[in-house]
C-alpha cells in the first residue's frame, strides 16, 4: 500500500499496526480490536468527533479551540486526544479549565499570556532552522505568544523579539542578525499593521503576518492592520486572520519542517511495500 493511499485514508497506521499485533498475540478480543480500529479515523463522543487522524494528514494532532466549549467538554476531548497523541494544545481557554485538564494530564502547562494549555511530551526537533516571532508592541504579545508556543509544540526552535514596531524603527533594525538567521519570521502587529512590510524588506525568507485587534476606533478591531498587510509591497509577506496566532505558528512550522520528518512515513511504507529501490524513486518524485 503506497504512502499516498495511506495519507488519503487519513488513518494512524502505526497505531493500527500496534492494535493488529495485540490482536494477533491474543492480548485483545475481536470486539475490542474492531472498536479501537474504528476510532483511528475519529471517535464520536457525542458532543465532538475527535479526529485522531489529523496528525497523519496534516503533521500535527487536532487542536482544541476553547471558546464556546464547557470545561467538561474540553477535558473530555483532551482525554481522548492524549491517548494517541503525545502533544496537545488547547487555545483560547482559561485557568479554571486548565485546572480541570490537570486532572487527566498532570504534565499540562498553563500559559496565561496566550490563554493556552500545552501538553508536550514529544520534544523532537523537527525544524530546519529557527522561527523568529516578532511583535510591533507589547500589547501584541498574547497573540504572538500563541504562535510561538504552537511552533514550539510542533518541534521548532523559537526566538522571541518583543516591542519592535515602526514607531521606533531602530528597534527592529537592531535585531537584523536574529531576523536574518531565521528560516521563517512571524510578525504580529495592530494599529496600521506596517511592521511585516518592514521585516519583509530585511529578510529573504517567508514572513507570516498576524494582524491583531489592537488599536483605536478606526483600526476596526484589526481590519485596518489586515488590509494593510494584504496590501504589503514586500513580496515575501503572507497573512493569516486577525489574532490567529495559532494559524501563524502552524503554517510557519510546516514551512520550517525538515524533509526527513515529512518523508518518514513515506519511506517506511514504501520500503516495506516495494523494496529499497522503489522507495528511493518515489521519494524523489513526491
Amino acid at each position: 500500500m503506497s504512502w499516498i493511499f495511506r495519507q488519503a485514508n487519513g488513518m494512524n497506521f502505526k497505531e493500527l499496526e500496534r492494535l493488529l499485533r495485540a490482536y494477533k498475540s491474543g492480548e485483545m478480543e475481536t470486539e475490542q480490536a474492531a472498536q479501537l480500529i474504528g476510532n483511528l479515523h475519529y471517535e464520536d463522543i457525542g458532543y465532538a468527533r475527535v479526529d485522531h487522524a489529523r496528525e497523519a494528514r496534516q503533521g500535527f494532532p487536532e487542536v482544541v479551540f476553547g471558546v464556546g466549549k464547557t470545561r467538561a467538554q474540553v477535558v473530555g476531548i483532551v482525554e481522548r486526544l492524549i491517548e494517541k497523541s503525545p502533544n496537545v494544545l488547547v487555545t483560547r481557554t482559561d485557568e479554571g479549565t486548565f485546572g480541570e485538564v490537570r486532572n487527566v494530564a498532570t504534565d499540562a502547562e498553563w500559559h496565561a499570556s496566550a490563554r493556552l494549555i500545552r501538553i508536550q511530551r514529544d520534544r523532537t526537533e523537527r525544524g530546519v532552522g529557527t522561527i523568529a516571532v516578532v511583535t510591533a508592541g507589547t500589547s501584541d504579545i498574547p497573540v504572538a505568544e500563541e504562535a510561538a508556543l504552537t511552533a514550539e509544540a510542533m518541534g521548532n526552535r523559537v526566538e522571541r523579539i518583543w516591542d519592535a514596531g515602526v514607531a521606533g524603527i531602530h528597534r527592529i533594525l537592531a535585531e537584523r542578525h536574529l531576523l536574518r538567521a531565521a528560516r521563517v519570521v512571524i510578525v504580529a502587529a495592530g494599529m496600521e499593521g506596517a511592521l511585516p512590510s518592514v521585516v519583509g524588506g530585511l529578510v529573504s525568507v517567508p514572513v507570516v503576518a498576524i494582524p491583531t485587534s489592537i488599536g483605536y476606533g478606526a483600526s476596526f478591531g484589526g481590519a485596518a492592520a489586515l488590509l494593510g498587510m494584504l496590501n504589503s509591497c514586500a513580496s515575501n509577506v503572507t497573512v493569516v486572520n486577525i489574532d490567529n496566532g495559532f494559524g501563524a505558528g502552524f503554517v510557519a512550522s510546516l514551512i520550517n519542517r525538515k524533509w526527513e520528518a515529512l518523508a518518514e512515513t513515506n519511506a517506511d511504507a514504501l520500503t516495506r511495500g516495494r523494496g529499497d529501490a522503489g522507495s528511493k524513486t518515489e521519494q524523489r518524485n513526491f
